[in-house]
Order: C-alpha cells, then sequence, then structure tokens
C-alpha cells in the first residue's frame, strides 16, 4: 500500500482544488428526452471541473423497459456523454446507466468516468443491489440487475474519485476500502426512495464523509420518475468535517461547491483518526 492508505494522508505539498457540481433530474421512460435534459443541466454545471450526474439518468422505467433499453459501453448514451465532456472541458461521471451484461435479464448497473477528451477514467459496477422492502413497496433489484466485483478509484487532476451507486451508501466498509486506496471525493449517484430519504439520505452522506475525512458528492433522482416510484432528491455535496456546502432542495438543478485536498489535510491533522485505526486488530482492509 501507498503512504496514503497506510496513514490516511496525502503527500504534503499537493494541494488540489476541485470545483464538484451535483445535477438532479426527473428521468423518466423516453431515453431520448432524458439525454437531452442531461444535456441541458450539465451546459448548466460546465464551470465545475467535475460534473457528476444521478443514477439512472439516461432511463427509468419498469424491469421490462429497463432490460430493453441496456446499453454497451460504447452506446448511445455514454457516447452523448463523451460528447458533452469534450464540449464543455469537463470530468464527467456519468452517474449510472443499465449496461448490457453477459445475462440478457439482468444488465449492470454501472458508472463511467470520463475525461475532458471524452476517455473512460474508470468504470464501476453496483456491488450492492437494493433488495428491501420499504413503505409498503418491494424493491429487487437483484432481479433484473447483475452485480459487480470490484471496488473502483479513478483519478482526476491528482484527485482520487471514489465511485459508488445508490444503495452502496449503506455500506460503510466500501467507502473506507475506497479512502484508503486514496479516494479524497466520494461521488454517490442515487435515486433514493422518497420514503427511506427523509431520515436517512443526509445522515448517511455526512457519516461516511466524517468517518472516512472525504468529500462526499451526491447527484440524485428527484420525484416520480418513469418507473411510477417517487425519489428524495437533496442532492448534496457535504465536506470532510460533515458539513453540507451545497444542496438541490427541491425539482430539477445544479449544486456547486469546491473540494480542496487543503481542507482535508486540515482535518487529518488536527483529528487524525484515519492515522490511528487499529487495523492490526480488525484488519487492514478496514
Amino acid at each position: 500500500r501507498s503512504a496514503t492508505s497506510e496513514t490516511g494522508r496525502r503527500p504534503r505539498g499537493r494541494i488540489c482544488r476541485v470545483d464538484v457540481a451535483v445535477i438532479q433530474m426527473t428521468s423518466g421512460a423516453s431515453a431520448d428526452e432524458n439525454v437531452g435534459r442531461a444535456r441541458e443541466l450539465v451546459e448548466q454545471a460546465a464551470d465545475a471541473d467535475l460534473v457528476v450526474l444521478p443514477e439512472r439518468w439516461n432511463l427509468i422505467a419498469d424491469t421490462a423497459a429497463t432490460r430493453r433499453g441496456a446499453e454497451p459501453l460504447d452506446g448511445p448514451s455514454l457516447g452523448a456523454a463523451r460528447g458533452w465532456a469534450r464540449e464543455f472541458g469537463v470530468h464527467l461521471l456519468a452517474g449510472s446507466i443499465a449496461e448490457r451484461s453477459a445475462d440478457p435479464e439482468r444488465p449492470f448497473n454501472t458508472s463511467v468516468l470520463i475525461d475532458p477528451d471524452g476517455g473512460d477514467v474508470a468504470v464501476y459496477r453496483k456491488l450492492h443491489l437494493f433488495d428491501v422492502v420499504v413503505g409498503g413497496t418491494e424493491y429487487r433489484e437483484s432481479a433484473a440487475t447483475a452485480a459487480g466485483s470490484e471496488i473502483v478509484v479513478g483519478q482526476i487532476a491528482g484527485v482520487g474519485v471514489g465511485l459508488s451507486v445508490c444503495y452502496d451508501l449503506r455500506f460503510p466498509e466500501l467507502y473506507r476500502a475506497l479512502a484508503l486506496r486514496g479516494a479524497e471525493i466520494l461521488a454517490v449517484p442515487a435515486a433514493f426512495t422518497a420514503h427511506t430519504g427523509p431520515a436517512h439520505w443526509e445522515v448517511l452522506l455526512r457519516a461516511r464523509a466524517i468517518e472516512d475525512q472525504v468529500h462526499v458528492v451526491a447527484a440524485g433522482q428527484v420525484g416520480i420518475g418513469g418507473d411510477g416510484r417517487p425519489s428524495h432528491g437533496h442532492s448534496m455535496i457535504v465536506d470532510p468535517w460533515g458539513d453540507v456546502l451545497a444542496e438541490v432542495t427541491d425539482g430539477e438543478g445544479v449544486a456547486i461547491a469546491n473540494c480542496s485536498s487543503a481542507r482535508i489535510e486540515e482535518i487529518r491533522t488536527t483529528l487524525p483518526s484515519l492515522a490511528i485505526r487499529r487495523s492490526v486488530v480488525y484488519g487492514g482492509s478496514a
């Protein structure tokens, strides 16, 4: 492991500042309409260095339509996203899309980090699938989605971006592993349910930021999507102290805030919880 992984600190002298934008959308069952709306919002966010789209930004529909709408990595939705990254000169995290897998019944839920030249920096397939019953509604994501198997950190302008999707947020061990692999920004594209959101969304985002002493950037779906299910919204950017720097409270929109490695260094120096982890007791991955 690198020194950053062992101590929870980056090498001194490397101060990076990244303006991050989170986009909040209400995606429906028309991919063409969703892609058009996403472009409008990315353009609004184009002053940022990193723009984050929500989960399933290109299509939210029933199970059958989602399977039909699954695309390969070189399909039209990600092709459009790569074009926006080049057009606006931004790093773009294309939230997640349904990516075709070897099983036509179970596409991956896949997030792709794209650089300003339109090249893929990192590809992450959602690890934890949403199999729950909440608010009287049953969700069985595993019945129609294949799970990924890799922890992924992408690099942009010298800053590590840890990738995750929605339900992953409830698994703190994933985010600790991302932080130990050098992530200073944890990205959480989501379609968090309106039932669980008021109680859990902000609490979990702030907890992940505080315990791993990193920035958390969360772009969410909002309102009634194309599958008829409501999403919580409240896309936000949280700093390593747990302060909410920016938020989209209602409807579609964009929030932008600066994420600085200097803030991480300050907090990790004065409150060195990562550096004094007792990993010999509970395992080096924790």
